[in-house]
């Protein structure tokens, strides 16, 4: 945990309300995303037993799975969940637009400008908790892999073609949840936690209800009364208030309400499966359709609070000005959205269920750079974010007190100024270290030159090494000027590439070989004499 950290969770213990984190919004919001609340069964990892889905906040669209053990019954929610999800990713992925993309000639090996396809939007999907998030990646997996009768017609339960194919999306939308920065799959737990530091650990955090409560307590309370309630409070029945917001229930809630009308549920069919004529039929079909309809009530009456809430979450995270870099990372979502669909377009074969060594490498380096870009870019967004980084010793600002404009030694001397910034900071600068600022959107490097304290804080000594054009003297606005306020960090806002990696063919043996080659021989068997 940072000092700002600390220091805003410590504030909202004093003031009894949830204290700003960031001062603009670090993550893209869709002007349409379909919001998804699941639920999942006790005892049996990714079975689901409803959900609310939809983009209408009003209207959402509820699936239920009556007995969650009943495989038929559970295969036919998927389908219902691919009716409700498949219709909104294709409403993108038809409008797109001209843009460039940097690829590598596979003849010169350069890195190349080429005109590409990209869709002019990405959907985007909102689950309530980071355990949402997990559930669609598990989601994915077992469904990307199911055959249909198309591709196998002897298979023994074929399921319709859009459920393998909301299995891809699943699973691509759980894989680039990963890549920080991202907005394709958000938890609003993450996202509001990111944003406001409650009086709560953040584990609590992940307790929506909880969260909100401290970020918007209600009139009379404060955050920590409300927070109590919304995570103890029950009614006269024993039934949370503010039932957990998925994918588990609360166990006062399985054995009280859902499993005896689950076990109503099972009698109802027991006994429609035994009816002897078309009347008795009749009558026990209208058993069958009133345990169903319970069945459906009850999860309706534990999703629709955090469905209600994760709206709720949502206008207050709209209400904060959009950082300047958040739309660079969207494009760079809507590039993913992009790839993703021409290769099902393709007919490529889904997902492998475990990545190559190459595969996984490039993943592992992506993320990595991915999270050193968003660290950068939060801190140049964000003057809250910038100051974490100043009490850590890795950025400071202050006032140019001086420019003094000299340069650099050869044929052709170029302009080599040096500036000399008052600071109350402490930054960590070794002999000839590397600073930088952000000049037009582009970082512009100094490099640290002499460090003189003074009584109102030091004097620090750098000089500008490029982005003052071609000429004998800089452009324009590219120096600081004296009296100007200036913010120099010690991080890259750029990241460069890694290391460049074999290719897929030519993994080392110790990596696991090329990929379709024999594993090595597995050892001997275990038999009776190996054991005690």
């Amino acid at each position: 945990m940072s000092l700002i950290d600390a220091l805003g969770r410590l504030e909202a213990v004093r003031t009894g309300r949830a204290q700003p984190a960031a001062t603009v919004r670090h993550r893209h919001l869709s002007d349409r995303p379909l919001v998804l609340v699941p639920l999942t069964t006790a005892g049996e990892a990714g079975a689901p037993l409803g959900a609310l889905v939809g983009t209408d906040r009003d209207a959402p669209r509820l699936l239920v799975v009556p007995q969650p053990r009943d495989r038929d019954l559970r295969f036919a929610f998927l389908a219902e969940l691919a009716d409700a999800v498949l219709p909104y990713i294709d409403s993108y992925a038809g409008e797109v637009e001209a843009a460039e993309r940097t690829e590598t000639d596979p003849e010169t090996g350069k890195r190349v400008k080429v005109e590409a396809e990209l869709c002019a939007d990405a959907p985007q999907l909102i689950v309530p908790s980071r355990g949402g998030i997990e559930l669609v990646r598990l989601l994915g997996r077992s469904m990307r892999f199911r055959r249909t009768a198309e591709q196998d017609p002897e298979t023994p339960h074929p399921a319709p073609p859009r459920v393998p194919l909301l299995g891809r999306w699943l699973t691509h939308y759980g894989e680039r949840a990963r890549v920080p920065g991202s907005s394709l799959l958000l938890a609003l737990t993450d996202l509001l936690s990111r944003h406001w530091a409650t009086g709560q650990s953040g584990l609590e955090d992940q307790h929506l209800g909880a969260l909100l409560a401290w970020i918007d307590p209600p009139d009379g309370m404060t955050g920590a009364q409300a927070a109590l309630r919304a995570e103890l409070a029950r009614d006269a029945d024993g039934q949370l208030l503010c039932p957990p917001a998925g994918p588990a229930t609360d166990p006062a809630f399985d054995n009280r309400l859902l499993a005896p009308a689950i076990e109503r549920y099972d009698r109802a069919r027991t006994a429609l499966a035994a009816a002897e004529d078309g009347l008795e039929a009749d009558g026990r079909l209208a058993a069958l359709a009133a345990a169903e309809r319970e069945i459906r009530a009850l999860v309706e009456r534990v999703t629709r609070p955090t469905w209600d809430a994760v709206w709720r979450g949502l206008d207050l995270l709209r209400a904060l000005p959009e950082g300047a870099h958040v739309e660079e990372r969207w494009t760079r979502d809507r590039w993913s959205f992009t790839g993703h669909r021409d290769r099902v377009l393709a007919g490529e074969p889904p997902q492998p269920r475990r990545d190559d060594a190459v595969t996984a490498a490039h993943k592992l380096a992506a993320r990595e750079r991915e999270q050193a870009r968003l660290d950068a870019q939060e801190a140049l967004d964000d003057p809250l974010v910038m100051a974490e980084r100043r009490l850590a010793g890795e950025a400071f600002t202050g006032e140019v007190t001086e420019v003094v404009m000299a340069y650099s030694e050869g044929k052709r001397p170029s302009p080599r100024p040096l500036v000399t910034v008052r600071t109350e900071d402490r930054p960590h600068l070794a002999e000839r270290a590397k600073v930088y600022r952000s000049l037009g959107g582009r970082p512009q490097t100094a490099e640290f030159v002499g460090y003189e304290p003074c009584p109102d804080g030091a004097l620090i000594v750098l000089r500008i090494t490029d982005k003052m054009g071609r000429g004998k003297e800089p452009e324009p606005g590219s120096v600081p000027e004296k009296g100007e306020h200036v913010c120099f960090t010690l991080f890259e806002h750029e990241q460069r590439g890694g290391a460049k990696l074999p290719e897929p063919e030519r993994t080392p043996w110790t990596h696991g070989g090329p990929p379709g080659e024999p594993g090595p021989e597995p050892a001997d068997p275990v038999t009776e004499e190996d054991l005690l």
